[in-house]
């Protein structure tokens, strides 16, 4: 392979020269700039990242954080994380960090206090845990992405206005029966962003005067955990609301699923919504308030390489929008439905 000094050669400057103009650190004209790059080219010159480190003092490395690679938002984003870091010609390492595992323990003990990387991206990281903050401390510009942000430049979108804009969409089409359907049994593990769609219904359900009627029915935020919540729920007549309101798209159609094998029709029996507009949205022609994990992705190294270019800058939290996308979930409720739901499948025969 063609090193820096037959590119130095081949375009007629020193080798200090060839490795500015390559590297970006330092001053070189235009038009020298375009000749070394010329020279790079025709001979397939690849700078290496030890050799841009030695040049920079960087590592051409960013470190992402995330919970967890099987859930469909976590996927979205690492995708979109990947292609910008691509673009920016930066390496990515990947830090896998399952709640409460000894393989998060172990990261933030000393994996990431090695800091080989110039900048952090942490996905879904949690307040309660106060790592954001252990991440902070480590002196590297970091961007928060999809969850808590403790100062940091930060990147989502507004997870209680969606919920609220969900049921208020139920409200509207006349339910005053809705549950908020998924978040963690226990509660430790419901995320930040969960924990505020569940605020967002809550908030709705009291400015529609519907505080008192507002239920929240747990389970784990997956589409196998809404099917068993939501099997339990529908399949007690006195206790089956007219409409659900799932903390994410995943739960809402193991809610569909659930209503379909107890033989509730969606939505002339039961109107269900989400938030995500996951790949299955569609699919299940599911009502539900969208957002782009993957260009969350890409706006979390917009962010970070602005911070790497300016260490001095303010700190941004960018709210990504999370547009309305009605499908054949959700309809109108009307007394007659009403009645006919708590009574069951057998009164519609």
């Amino acid at each position: 392979m063609a090193g820096i000094a037959d590119v130095a050669r081949a375009a007629g400057v020193s080798k200090s020269t060839a490795s500015r103009a390559l590297t970006g650190a330092g001053y070189v004209s235009e038009a020298t700039r375009s000749r070394v790059k010329d020279a790079a080219a025709a001979l397939g010159y690849v700078p290496t990242t030890s050799a841009v480190s030695l040049v920079t003092g960087r590592t051409q490395t960013i470190g992402v954080v995330i919970p967890s690679l099987d859930r469909w938002f976590f996927a979205q984003v690492l995708e979109g994380v990947q292609d910008a870091l691509l673009e920016h010609r930066y390496d990515l390492v990947l830090y896998g960090a399952p709640p409460e595992s000894a393989a998060r323990r172990e990261i933030f003990e000393h994996f990431l206090a090695r800091k080989r990387f110039d900048g952090l991206i942490a996905v879904g990281i949690e307040p309660s845990a106060r790592e954001l903050e252990r991440l902070i401390a480590f002196g590297k510009p970091v961007v928060s992405v999809g969850g808590y942000d403790a100062g940091t430049d930060a990147v989502s979108i507004d997870d209680e206005a969606a919920a609220r804009i969900a049921t208020e969409h139920l409200v509207g089409l006349g339910h005053r029966d809705i549950v908020f359907l998924g978040g963690d049994p226990d509660g430790r593990r419901t995320s930040f962003g969960d924990a505020r769609r569940l605020g967002g219904y809550r908030a709705a359900m009291r400015d529609a005067g519907l505080d008192a009627s507002a239920r929240h029915v747990q389970s784990e935020v997956t589409m196998t955990g809404g099917y068993g919540a939501a099997a339990e729920l529908l399949g007690d007549r006195r206790t089956r609301p007219t409409g659900i309101v799932g903390v994410c798209d995943e739960v809402a159609v193991g809610a569909i699923i659930a209503a379909r094998r107890l033989g509730i029709r969606v939505p002339e029996r039961l109107s269900v919504i989400g938030v995500d507009d996951h790949a299955y949205a569609e699919m299940f022609s599911l009502t539900t308030l969208q957002q782009r994990p993957h260009q969350q992705g890409r706006a979390a190294v917009r962010l970070l390489m602005w911070q790497l270019r300016d260490p001095e800058a303010t700190t941004h939290r960018v709210y990504e929008s999370s547009p309305l996308v009605v499908r054949n979930s959700t309809a109108a409720v009307d007394d007659a439905a009403s009645a006919i739901i708590r009574a069951g499948p057998a009164a519609t025969s």
